[in-house]
């Protein structure tokens, strides 16, 4: 037998579970409590693990009586620092949620940023809650948005400075997007951000962009495409290496029907 599909509760059924009214959820959320999912059109869905938040909050507030910041640090503490079922060996977790914390913190909705963004807001709330499901090029906007950089959400920073990064043993990007995984070959807070891409058929930074500094790409194996200022098109293939400045848009996707490897290197570590 197949496995069963999961249960989506609505507004006011995720209401009755947790004993509050449906308004009280959408005050939950409007304060950053609890992010439902959306349906294919838009309406908010409940997971159980949602109305486990939900009966959570309620007891925070009703037997505790904390306000709203104190029963997000509250919650925030229960919860396990990796929250995406990785393995022990992989980089540190929870880029959603990193990124929904600093919605939280600009006081912005789900609405709003994926406006900005220009995104669904059904792919923002699902990323912000399981850190899977955008592209690479939204993943640079939304750090760029909350003007930070995609290797400090990462975590990259947070680990020891290793003069040696032995091979088999690089930390992980959370693969966010399928197909693109990125190694790191130096660990802390340095001068560049040194990379090992590797990258499926077919997979790409799905559109442009930009940011500050100077980059380096050598193509271990593989092919790539690279596109620079939407008019630039070099086609790299193992042995080649391209320099440019971060500051031009730029592109890129695997154009080889086999894996395409990659050794990338961004000065400062802007991306």
């Amino acid at each position: 037998m197949g496995s069963e599909e999961p249960v989506h509760y609505k507004v006011a059924e995720a209401a009755r579970l947790a004993g509050v009214s449906a308004s009280t959820l959408r005050l939950w959320e409007a304060q950053g409590l609890v992010v439902p999912g959306r349906s294919e059109t838009g309406h908010r869905q409940y997971s159980a693990e949602d109305v486990a938040r939900l009966k959570r909050i309620a007891w925070y507030r009703t037997e505790r009586g904390l306000n709203p910041a104190a029963i997000r640090e509250a919650l925030d503490a229960e919860e396990p620092a990796a929250d995406t079922g990785a393995s022990d060996g992989d980089a540190p977790q929870g880029v959603g949620r990193k990124l929904r914390s600093l919605r939280h913190a600009v006081g912005k909705t789900l609405e709003q940023v994926a406006g900005d963004i220009g995104i669904a807001t059904s792919v923002l709330s699902t990323f912000e809650r399981t850190s899977q499901g955008v592209t690479f090029r939204v993943l640079h906007d939304l750090a760029a948005y909350y003007e930070t950089t995609v290797s400090k959400l990462s975590g990259e920073e947070e680990n020891d400075n290793r003069s040696v990064v032995r091979a088999g043993e690089w930390k992980l990007w959370p693969e966010t997007s399928p197909g693109v995984t990125v190694q790191v070959l130096a660990d802390g807070r340095n001068m560049m951000d040194c990379h090992r891409f590797v990258l499926a058929p077919g997979a790409s930074s799905d559109g442009a962009y930009k940011h500050e500094g100077e980059e380096f790409v050598h193509v271990l194996s593989g092919r790539i495409e690279m596109v620079l200022d939407g008019h630039e098109f070099h086609d790299l293939g193992a042995g080649d290496s391209l320099y440019f400045e971060s500051c031009r848009r730029h592109a890129w996707r695997n154009r080889h029907d086999g894996e395409t490897v990659l050794i990338w290197i961004n000065t400062p570590p802007t991306f």
